[in-house]
């Protein structure tokens, strides 16, 4: 057994056993290491180190090296805490399943007390932790020198629990020795953006980013999403900070919060990025336009925010091309800017979405913006997600630009820019947008999986393999650029589609949004389009001890074999997810869920009868395993 001994405090006190990462040396806020002993001691039991393959001589060495790092991670084990002194573990905390809280790429869960059945499992203590795990987790793959320590920031949406956790979180990063730079309200987008800034007057670049948020999830529920100068990061690198954070959370100890805490109170930074971040934005729309400063002046635009944190792209950005005459503030949360010939509404930030789920998915967000726009005779409205990774927007006549519709207009302004690039898009886009991208545009469709960070990794490994991809772009409202460092970044999208108004301005063409509209001459759209949900019944005995993973797969193995034996139906020829279907003038895809035991299911045809003989042929094969939910199917097709 190897171990550091601290004559600081004489507590005898181990290298903790957390994942394996690199200790820098001028970081040792827990164990001051003035004094090495590596014979004769014996450390707690969850505190030990496997020295099977670490020679003393090794080991004694990379200690005392000149260098600011030192690497035991050449032993696979998990080691390093910093919340572990010899302290007692506090007895008073909450037991946590860390893992559960993962969410794909993301991390989710409840964070205000007051609705049944949805105990807090994202308390302080825990957001702490898994801020200490990630800047122990950054440590190991941005390697810190002498020259400065890492920085981290952090920002938040508008939710109640917001300020909370970024306090926390800052606690974790600056007990763990890292540099803690707070931006407050924010967007997901901006964050991973300031990995990229290079502005050493706002501490910029960073080397990670926390966003604290839940996306368009009720005003309870709270996040991360974690960022690199390489992107967001993935899967496995999010279990592997839960389980480092489950390890530090079970060594906290009275001493070690409190000593974070003051590490934290000195170590603070904060900064006005989203400014920054705006004027980039701004930049971008005034040279579409050659460089006039008011670009936009006499349109009428409307921004629905969704009280979550795109009230900037109002005030910020829109508002810069404009003369602002006055502002007001009406009762229902609207903050009212008048113009010369051109107006503004925007809701204001509450982090109890009092007005609408702020999606641009969901159906009554989507009304909201329409009305607004109709009764205000506005040129455009535009309605983003909470933390602004997602947008949409709604034209002069009310016609909604999202999903399939902003897709093919984001497609036809990247395919006017680079002709014939490859669009990717999630699984359930629609057989008219393939048209519309292949024989209207001259484009190629490339139909990957759900999730956004599916499709943005797919169009980077496409680049990587000479298929030139410049837009992925999910139904969902997330959409990401080849020429903004493939960030899926809501206020981008719309920043494009203002683009194209102010060039055609500048161009001398009027019209207002119909320059949007006109884009999407020839897009095919379906009569009737629905989504479903079947669930899968985890507990019931006909999975047979299977995981419910297991039994979607075989459900959906076994409509395959359905539809090879229909000669009706035509099963899609390239298909990565799920089955894809055609027949009776439209098409059905079911797939598994990302995260849930659920299969969804979209439909598509030009008429109800059709729609129906689709839903009809799912049917029969869902209709053969017991454990399967079918009441919404079954209910459509009864219709």
């Amino acid at each position: 057994m190897f171990w550091l001994h601290s004559a600081a405090n004489r507590t005898d006190s181990p290298v903790p056993n957390v994942r394996g990462i690199d200790l820098p040396l001028s970081h040792t806020n827990y164990f001051p290491f003035q004094e090495l002993d590596c014979r004769g001691m014996e450390p707690p039991p969850c505190n030990r180190i496997d020295s099977q393959n670490l020679t003393e001589e090794l080991f004694t060495a990379t200690v005392r090296s000149r260098f600011s790092l030192f690497r035991l991670n050449l032993i696979n084990q998990r080691f390093w805490n910093p919340f572990a002194p010899s302290a007692t573990v506090i007895p008073s905390l909450e037991r946590v399943d860390f893992l559960k809280l993962q969410n794909g790429s993301d991390i989710r869960g409840v964070a205000v007390a007051g609705v049944e059945g949805e105990p807090v499992n994202l308390t302080e203590p825990v957001t702490e932790a898994i801020a200490a795990a990630f800047s122990a987790w950054l440590l190991n793959k941005k390697k810190s020198n002498e020259s400065r320590r890492l920085r981290v920031s952090i920002g938040h949406d508008s939710r109640v629990s917001a300020q909370k956790l970024q306090d926390a979180a800052s606690r974790g990063i600056a007990g763990a020795g890292l540099d803690v730079v707070q931006y407050g309200l924010a967007s997901t987008p901006a964050m991973f953006n300031s990995t990229l800034t290079e502005k050493d007057d706002i501490l910029c670049p960073v080397d990670g980013s926390i966003m604290i948020t839940a996306s368009h999830l009720p005003y309870n529920r709270n996040g991360f999403k974690f960022f690199t100068n390489a992107g967001g990061l993935g899967k496995p690198d999010i279990k592997d900070i839960l389980e480092r954070a489950a390890d530090i959370y079970q060594c906290f100890t009275t001493e070690s919060l409190k000593n974070s805490e003051i590490k934290a109170s000195s170590s603070i930074k904060r900064v006005d990025y989203m400014s920054v971040y705006s004027s980039d934005l701004v930049a971008a729309v005034r040279k579409a336009a050659g460089n006039t400063e008011k670009p936009l002046e006499g349109f009428h635009i409307i921004v629905d925010a969704g009280n979550g944190a795109g009230g900037f792209f109002a005030y910020k950005i829109v508002t810069e091309f404009v003369m602002i005459r006055e502002r007001s503030l009406n009762l229902l949360g609207l903050l009212l800017l008048a113009v010369s010939s051109w107006s503004l509404m925007v809701k204001l930030y509450s982090g109890l979405f009092p007005n609408h789920i702020p999606n641009p998915e969901d159906k009554a967000a989507m009304k909201s913006i329409t009305e607004a726009v109709l009764s205000n005779k506005a040129d455009l409205g535009i309605i983003f997600d909470t933390d602004v990774d997602r947008s949409a927007a709604v034209d002069f006549a009310g016609c909604e630009l999202n999903r399939n519709r902003l897709i093919a207009l984001m497609s036809a302004i990247v395919l006017e820019e680079h002709p014939g690039t490859t669009i990717v898009t999630d699984s359930v886009t629609s057989d008219g947008l393939t048209t519309f991208i292949e024989k209207k545009l001259g484009g190629k469709h490339h139909r990957f999986k759900r999730g956004y960070k599916n499709v943005i990794d797919e169009a980077i490994r496409l680049n990587s393999v000479g298929e030139e991809s410049h837009l992925a772009i999910e139904t969902s409202g997330h959409g990401a650029l080849k020429e903004n460092h493939w960030l899926d970044d809501g206020a981008y999208l719309m920043v494009k589609l203002l683009n194209k108004l102010a060039s055609a301005r500048a161009s001398g063409l009027g019209g207002g949004s119909q320059v949007l509209t006109d884009l999407l001459d020839g897009l095919e759209e379906p009569a009737l389009a629905v989504e479903l949900r079947i669930k899968i019944d985890q507990n019931h005995a006909d999975l047979k001890g299977r995981s419910f993973r297991e039994y979607g797969e075989a459900v959906l193995k076994h409509l395959e074999n359905i539809s090879d034996s229909d000669p009706k139906l035509q099963k899609a020829p390239v298909n990565y997810e799920g089955v894809r279907v055609s027949g009776y003038g439209g098409w059905f895809l079911l797939r598994l869920s990302l995260h849930d035991p659920v299969l969804p299911l979209n439909i598509e045809a030009s008429t109800k009868d059709d729609a129906l003989k689709l839903g009809l042929a799912v049917l029969s094969a869902a209709n053969e395993f017991p454990a399967l939910d079918t009441t919404s199917l079954t209910n459509f097709v009864k219709v």
